[in-house]
């Protein structure tokens, strides 16, 4: 998902200023990175130049003016289009981690090693999570549950690659 994907899903939700978008989206898509307000701006400034958003009002403020952004109707097809379209399943997660693995193989370094460290961590994020599993609103647990589920494939495949890496060594060598 982008920035301005997001700008957009909110602005259809109805007309904010720009520093409302930023605050919006940190509660809701930003959680554990909050933009910056120089990102907030510029991605709204590509909305403005791509027809895709407008200004809908300006107002004075304590410092500059502010501006009110809302969703042009080319912003309302183009939210459409991404919620219609669905993420590729074979997009390839691990392609850094295999990359590791081969590596290690290559080198003669220990991948069971890699393994390990990669594994730790897994663990280390879950453990985190499953402290903080009650914590915050239903979007907020949903989200650190689709990260448990993720997290929980990793494992899998961690222990798969495992399993495996006589066969990967021979193969890679």
């Amino acid at each position: 998902m982008t920035i301005a994907l997001a700008f957009l899903a909110l602005l259809e939700a109805r007309p904010r200023h720009g520093y409302e978008l930023k605050n919006d989206y940190d509660r809701h898509f930003g959680r554990d990175r909050p933009l910056h307000y120089g990102q907030a701006y510029a991605t709204l400034a590509r909305l403005l130049k791509s027809g895709l958003a407008a200004i809908d009002g300006i107002e004075p403020g304590g410092g500059p003016d502010r501006k009110r952004y809302a969703i042009t109707e080319a912003g309302v097809a183009d939210v459409q289009r991404w919620l219609d379209e669905p993420e590729d399943p074979a997009a390839t997660p691990h392609s850094t981690l295999h990359a590791k693995i081969v590596g290690a193989l290559l080198t003669g370094r220990s991948a069971g090693a890699v393994l390990d460290a990669q594994r730790a961590a897994n663990l280390r994020v879950m453990r985190e999570l499953t402290r903080r599993k009650g914590d915050g609103d239903p979007a907020a647990q949903l989200l650190r549950d689709h990260a448990m589920v993720h997290l929980e494939a990793d494992l899998r495949w961690l222990e798969h690659a495992e399993n495996r890496l006589d066969e990967l060594t021979s193969a890679v060598r």
